[in-house]
C-alpha cells in the first residue's frame, strides 16, 4: 500500500509563483520595488509602503532558529513525526516557517544556525526545508 502523501498547500495568484521558484529549487523573498522591504509569506502589497510592486529575491539560505516547535499530534499523512518546525531568520532579513530535518528534537535550541534545502516528496512536490548549518545545504 502506498504511503500517502503531504497535504499540498492552496496555490493561488499570489502566491504559485513561490511554489514554482521551490519547484525549481530556489528559496524566493518578495521584495518591495518601491521600499525594498522583504516580505514572507508573499501577499499582494507591501506592509511597509502599500505598494503593491515588487520582484523577487533568490535567497541564500542561510538563517538562524529564532523559535521552534515540536509537534507530535495530531499525525497527519504524510509527515514524519515527530515534526520540527522553525522559524527561520533568514541572513537577508526577513523570517520563514518551515519544517527542520535531518536534527533530533533535543538538539535545536534557540540561535542554531541552519541552511535551505529543497525537500522532494515520492510525488514530486518540492518543499523548501533546513537542517542543520553542520550537515550544509543541498
Amino acid at each position: 500500500m502506498a504511503r500517502p502523501g503531504r497535504i499540498k498547500p492552496p496555490m493561488g495568484h499570489d502566491n504559485a509563483w513561490w511554489w514554482e521558484q521551490a519547484a525549481k529549487g530556489v528559496l524566493a523573498i518578495q521584495r518591495c520595488s518601491k521600499c525594498q522591504a522583504l516580505r514572507h509569506p508573499p501577499r499582494p502589497m507591501c506592509g511597509e509602503c502599500r505598494s503593491m510592486d515588487w520582484d523577487v529575491l533568490a535567497a541564500s539560505g542561510k538563517g538562524t532558529v529564532a523559535s521552534y516547535t515540536v509537534l507530535y499530534h495530531p499525525q497527519f499523512p504524510g509527515f514524519e513525526y515527530p515534526l520540527i518546525i522553525v522559524l527561520v531568520d533568514l541572513e537577508e532579513g526577513t523570517r520563514i516557517t518551515a519544517e527542520l530535518k535531518d536534527c533530533a528534537p533535543e538538539a535545536v535550541d534557540f540561535g542554531m544556525a541552519v541552511t535551505v534545502y529543497i525537500h522532494e516528496d515520492d510525488d514530486g512536490f518540492r518543499i523548501p526545508m533546513f537542517r542543520p548549518a553542520s550537515q550544509g545545504g543541498n
